[in-house]
């Protein structure tokens, strides 16, 4: 009986030059995507120019939530209804396992989510414990792949992991895939694992490309970014402003020095003199009374009308509506109004829906491949939910009018689909309509042959 042949503990040339490409890579990256991360959980910190803010009040934190608002209202409307294989029903069955399998109906939300907030995303596909396709959604922060711009395919990629002195590395190659533990300042290999896809099992969702950056860009632009920062300034402004004006701010003119100390000769506190002491001057030596007046209140409305503006110019820069970002009028937006400020969000998300389609369809063709499919592999259609928020009430009229105009047949699933169904509910309705089916058809034969429907033995199992 021959023993298995040990993975070669080396990497070669070529692997070696790919992991050492990847990890410069993927260190120059980190900086900038932490960046973001800050940005999008509100830890970023808001330079001080040093001119209003005393030092003692240098410590206050304040933050909007614009970066956060940004992405998730876009992250929200970004909702895999179903996958498709038009040619294939067998292939769309395995489709429908894999996708259940692998928990992608919220693993998905999570790549949406990072390629919005860090600009890409990645799935990763393989073989789990028992053999089946294994499809992982991955970070940026941890994977980096060498993009071939002319083909538009990764030539490679690296899956870094560090956890304390703990180091581990995947890299994925166009015929194997390499797991690497760290040793010292370098690598040994733990296993090797071959494959046939003839492609890396790797794919990237990249958000906002450009002819000039393939790699995407992120929801949480320079001018967010830059408005945020400005926001969060005049935040600060009126908290520093609230605790020197939350008093009403007096002066006194012509009070001698004992009106401000105890019968004691000693000086009094700053409180007691403002709540009380000047309240029962006496007159001076030359009888008279001193003046007491007070400085005009402070106004928290200016710092209201400030993070206003730049409420609105967020909203002009990513298409949100402004009363996504807080921005209040005196009078509230009609419905009509809202829908219309919506119209830019619901473009954008399909846009980001069509982009996504497809590096979603080249990893799911990628996992079909390694169920074993033989021959070409079926193309994967991507079903979107609807972007845009329409009332159950409007789909349910819009797909009535298209049946009784003959556009749609009442029983098809697309007209579910318009409906606003979900495929779960699709496929109970589809059942339901086939036992109603079976029992039509046992109760046209009990009346033919003149017997009743309740005599007629095994009816429902028929």
């Amino acid at each position: 009986m021959s023993t298995p042949a040990l993975p070669t503990l080396t990497l070669s040339d070529a692997e070696a030059g790919a992991l050492s490409l990847l990890s410069g890579t993927a260190t120059e990256d980190m900086w900038r995507l932490r960046t973001l991360d800050d940005y999008y959980a509100g830890l970023s910190r808001t330079a001080n120019l040093g001119i209003a803010i005393p030092p003692q009040l240098q410590a206050i934190r304040t933050a909007t939530g614009w970066p956060r608002i940004v992405v998730d209202a876009l992250d929200e409307r970004l909702d895999v209804d179903s996958l498709r294989c038009p040619d294939d029903p067998a292939a769309e069955q395995d489709l429908s396992y894999i996708w259940q399998a692998n928990d992608l109906a919220d693993e998905s939300q999570l790549a949406h989510h990072d390629a919005l907030v860090y600009g890409r995303s990645y799935l990763a596909v393989g073989v789990d414990e028992y053999g089946g396709p294994l499809v992982s959604v991955e970070s940026p922060q941890h994977m980096s792949v060498d993009y071939d711009v002319r083909t538009r395919t990764i030539r490679s990629a690296l899956r870094l992991i560090t956890a304390g002195s703990q180091r581990s590395a995947t890299l994925y190659l166009p015929d194997q895939t390499i797991y690497l533990a760290g040793s010292g300042n370098g690598w040994t290999v733990t296993d090797r694992q071959p494959h046939s896809l003839g492609v890396v099992p790797v794919v990237r969702l990249a958000n906002r490309q450009r002819v000039a950056d393939r790699r995407g860009s992120s929801e949480i632009t320079e001018e967010v970014r830059a408005l945020t920062d400005a926001a969060c300034r005049t935040l600060l402004g009126q908290e520093v402003a609230r605790e020197f004006f939350a008093a009403p701010q007096r002066y006194i003119l012509g009070a001698s020095e004992s009106s401000f100390q105890g019968p004691d000769g000693a000086q009094r506190s700053a409180w007691e003199t403002y709540i009380g002491r000047y309240l029962a001057l006496e007159r001076d030596e030359d009888g008279n009374t001193p003046e007491v007046g007070q400085f005009p209140a402070y106004d928290p409305a200016v710092y209201d009308r400030i993070v206003n503006t730049y409420a609105r110019l967020v909203a002009g820069v990513t298409a949100l509506p402004a009363h996504m970002l807080g921005y209040t009028t005196d009078n509230p937006a009609s419905a009509e109004a809202i829908r219309s400020a919506e119209a830019r969000l619901i473009k954008k998300a399909e846009r980001r829906q069509r982009s996504f389609s497809g590096p979603w369809s080249r990893a799911m063709r990628l996992a079909l491949k390694l169920t074993g499919v033989t021959g070409p592999v079926p193309v994967v259609d991507v079903q979107w939910r609807d972007a845009s928020t329409p009332t159950v009430a409007a789909q349910a009229d819009a797909t009535t009018k298209l049946v009784s105009a003959g556009v749609l047949p009442a029983a098809s699933e697309v007209t579910l689909e318009r409906a606003g169904i979900d495929r779960a509910q699709r496929e109970r309705i589809a059942a339901e309509r086939l036992r109603t089916a079976g029992r039509d058809v046992l109760d046209s034969l009990a009346t033919t042959f003149g017997a009743a429907p309740e005599d007629v033995v095994g009816r429902d199992a028929a």
